[in-house]
C-alpha cells in the first residue's frame, strides 16, 4: 500500500498576511501560491492542487492560470483543481483550459470537479442557485462525453447542444485524470461512480473513519454499474505542519479562527473556539501539528478508508508566506517519509 498511495497539497489561495498582520495584494498572494507550488514540486509532493473562489478572501479565480505557471517551473508533481465550480462552468471551455495545461506541463494535468461550497459563482456568471441540481447533473453528464476526445452530440437543458462536434486541443494521452469531489452526500458519491470518475471526499470536520460507508458505496456502485472497480478515492482534509505540535497549532490558530468566524457569520454559525479547535485536532478532521503527529494522523485516515491519495489542504486564512513554505517543506522531507514507513508496518 504504501508505494501506491500517493501525497497532495491543496490550496484555496487564502489572501495572505505578513507576519506583522499587513494584508498582502491579491497578485502577491498569486505569486506565493507559485512559489508554494514550485517547491512542493522540489521536496517530492505528488500533487498540487489550487482552488477556484470568487469573493474577496481567497485569490484565485483561475487556477489554470496559476497552474500553467507553475508547470513553467516544474517538471514532474501533477497540478489540479481544489475544486472547479462546474455548475458555473462550461465542461467545453473547461476542457479546453486543461487540455491546455495538459500540453504546457507534459501531460501532468488534473481535473477535479464540484459543486463548490461557495455559491458567488452562480450569479456572477449569469446562473439561478433554484438550478443548482440540474445544473452539475447536466454539465457532468456533458464533461464526461468532452473527455472521451471524440466526436461529440449531446443536448440538454442548461446550454446549447452539440451535434457531432470535435473540441480541441487533443491531449496526447487521449484523456485527463478527472475526480469528482462530494462533502459526505451518497447521490453525490453514485453519480461519481456512475460516470466512472475517480472520488475525492472533502473531510473538513468529525473524525476521518466516519466517511467510510462512503468508500464502501463508491465502491459497491462501480461493481454493480460495470464500472472499473481499480479506480482510486482521495481524501482533502484541512492541516498544517511545524517543528512541534504546539508551534503548529498557536500559528494556524488566529488564521483558522479568522477564516471560521467569517463564513459562520455568512452562514449563522457561531464563533468558532480553541476548544473546538483543539478537538478537531485530537479526533477530528485538523490534521495539525509536527512532522510525526501529523504523519501519524494520516497514516490513520489512509488506513481506515483505503484510499489512494491523500490531500493536505495547508493553507487555512491568512498565514504568512514564511509559515507555509516550512509546513510545505516539512510535509515533503518529513511527513510523506514517515507516513510511508507507517503504512509499511
Amino acid at each position: 500500500m504504501n508505494d501506491s498511495v500517493e501525497f497532495g497539497l491543496d490550496t484555496f489561495g487564502d489572501l495572505m498576511a505578513e507576519p506583522d498582520g499587513t494584508r498582502l495584494s491579491y497578485a502577491q498572494t498569486i505569486r506565493n501560491v507559485i512559489e508554494q507550488g514550485v517547491l512542493a514540486d522540489s521536496v517530492g509532493v505528488d500533487f498540487f492542487g489550487v482552488g477556484e473562489h470568487h469573493r474577496d478572501d481567497f485569490a484565485i479565480t483561475a487556477p489554470e492560470v496559476v497552474l500553467a505557471a507553475i508547470a513553467g517551473r516544474t517538471k514532474r508533481i501533477k497540478l489540479g483543481t481544489a475544486v472547479t465550480v462546474l455548475s458555473s462552468d462550461d465542461p467545453v471551455r473547461l476542457f479546453e483550459r486543461f487540455a491546455t495545461l495538459d500540453a504546457v506541463s507534459n501531460g501532468r494535468a488534473e481535473i477535479l470537479v464540484g459543486r463548490g461550497s461557495f455559491t458567488e459563482s452562480f450569479p456572477l456568471f449569469g446562473f439561478k442557485l433554484a438550478e443548482y441540481n440540474e445544473l452539475f447533473e447536466e454539465k457532468l453528464e456533458l464533461l464526461a462525453e468532452v473527455l472521451k476526445e471524440g466526436p461529440i452530440t449531446w443536448k440538454g437543458t442548461v446550454r446549447a447542444p452539440l451535434e457531432a462536434q470535435q473540441v480541441y486541443p487533443k491531449t496526447e494521452s487521449g484523456s485527463i485524470r478527472t475526480w469528482v469531489g462530494v462533502g459526505g452526500s451518497p447521490e453525490s458519491v453514485v453519480r461519481a461512480a456512475s460516470h466512472g470518475f475517480p472520488l475525492v471526499l472533502a473531510i473538513i470536520g468529525g473524525a476521518p473513519a466516519r466517511f467510510k460507508p462512503f468508500v464502501e458505496l463508491y465502491r459497491r456502485a462501480l461493481a454493480e454499474l460495470g464500472k472499473p472497480e481499480s479506480l482510486p478515492v482521495a481524501v482533502h482534509s484541512p492541516g498544517f505542519v511545524a517543528e512541534t505540535d504546539a508551534e503548529a497549532a498557536d500559528i494556524l490558530w488566529p488564521c483558522h479562527k479568522a477564516l471560521i468566524d467569517r463564513i459562520g457569520k455568512e452562514r449563522g454559525w457561531p464563533p468558532t473556539t480553541r476548544a473546538k479547535f483543539e478537538g478537531e485536532i485530537k479526533e477530528g478532521a485538523l490534521h495539525v501539528g509536527s512532522p510525526e503527529t501529523v504523519a501519524r494522523k494520516i497514516a490513520s485516515t489512509i488506513k481506515a478508508l483505503g484510499i489512494q491519495r491523500f490531500q493536505l489542504k495547508y493553507s487555512s486564512g491568512p498565514v504568512p508566506q514564511e509559515r507555509l513554505l516550512k509546513a510545505i517543506e516539512l510535509y515533503g522531507t518529513k511527513v510523506i517519509p514517515r507516513v510511508r514507513e507507517l503504512l509499511a508496518t
